[in-house]
Protein backbone atom coordinates (compact mmCIF):
# COMPACT_ATOMS: atom_id res chain seq x y z
CA UNK A 1 0.00 0.00 0.00
CA UNK A 2 2.89 2.45 -0.67
CA UNK A 3 1.86 5.50 -1.62
CA UNK A 4 -2.12 4.76 -0.44
CA UNK A 5 -3.22 7.58 1.94
CA UNK A 6 -5.80 7.12 4.09
CA UNK A 7 -7.86 10.40 1.81
CA UNK A 8 -7.21 8.75 -1.12
CA UNK A 9 -8.42 5.20 0.32
CA UNK A 10 -11.85 7.25 1.60
CA UNK A 11 -12.23 8.37 -1.71
CA UNK A 12 -12.29 4.79 -3.48
CA UNK A 13 -14.37 3.84 -0.60
CA UNK A 14 -17.10 6.37 -1.89
CA UNK A 15 -16.84 5.81 -5.04
CA UNK A 16 -17.08 2.08 -4.78
CA UNK A 17 -19.98 2.90 -2.30
CA UNK A 18 -21.43 4.76 -4.87
CA UNK A 19 -21.29 2.13 -7.71
CA UNK A 20 -23.43 0.35 -5.46
CA UNK A 21 -26.27 2.41 -5.45
CA UNK A 22 -26.24 3.06 -8.67
CA UNK A 23 -26.08 -0.96 -9.34
CA UNK A 24 -28.95 -1.73 -7.25
CA UNK A 25 -31.38 1.07 -8.74
CA UNK A 26 -30.28 -0.22 -12.41
CA UNK A 27 -28.44 -3.32 -12.65
CA UNK A 28 -29.39 -2.95 -16.87
CA UNK A 29 -31.30 -0.95 -19.21
CA UNK A 30 -32.69 -1.46 -22.85
CA UNK A 31 -32.63 1.68 -25.12
CA UNK A 32 -34.57 0.65 -28.52
CA UNK A 33 -32.13 -1.97 -29.72
CA UNK A 34 -29.51 -0.90 -27.58
CA UNK A 35 -28.87 -2.26 -23.89
CA UNK A 36 -26.16 -1.22 -20.61
CA UNK A 37 -25.65 -3.83 -18.14
CA UNK A 38 -23.41 -2.48 -15.11
CA UNK A 39 -20.63 -4.20 -13.39
CA UNK A 40 -21.66 -7.17 -11.32
CA UNK A 41 -22.80 -6.56 -7.89
CA UNK A 42 -21.01 -9.36 -6.55
CA UNK A 43 -17.24 -8.00 -8.26
CA UNK A 44 -18.03 -4.19 -6.09
CA UNK A 45 -18.96 -5.81 -2.94
CA UNK A 46 -15.51 -7.98 -3.40
CA UNK A 47 -14.10 -4.23 -3.90
CA UNK A 48 -15.71 -2.46 -1.02
CA UNK A 49 -14.41 -4.94 1.21
CA UNK A 50 -11.06 -4.46 0.04
CA UNK A 51 -11.27 -0.73 0.25
CA UNK A 52 -12.95 -0.80 3.66
CA UNK A 53 -9.95 -2.93 5.21
CA UNK A 54 -7.63 -0.82 3.64
CA UNK A 55 -9.39 2.28 5.20
CA UNK A 56 -9.38 0.29 8.84
CA UNK A 57 -5.89 -0.51 8.43
CA UNK A 58 -4.90 3.32 8.00
CA UNK A 59 -7.15 4.89 10.46
CA UNK A 60 -5.12 2.15 12.93
CA UNK A 61 -1.98 3.13 11.92
CA UNK A 62 -3.06 6.96 11.89
CA UNK A 63 -4.60 6.71 15.85
CA UNK A 64 -1.51 4.46 17.28
CA UNK A 65 1.11 6.40 15.08
CA UNK A 66 2.01 3.83 12.51
CA UNK A 67 3.07 0.88 15.10
CA UNK A 68 1.64 -2.51 15.09
CA UNK A 69 1.48 -3.21 18.62
CA UNK A 70 2.03 -7.13 20.10
CA UNK A 71 2.29 -8.66 23.37
CA UNK A 72 2.97 -12.23 23.84
CA UNK A 73 2.22 -14.00 26.79
CA UNK A 74 3.57 -17.32 27.99
CA UNK A 75 1.35 -18.58 30.65
CA UNK A 76 3.47 -20.88 33.07
CA UNK A 77 2.32 -23.07 36.16
CA UNK A 78 4.91 -22.49 39.04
Amino acid sequence: MAGITLKIAQKHLNAWLEAELQVTTNQSYTIGSRSLTRADLADIREQIALWEGKVAKLENQQKHGGRNRMIRIVPRDL
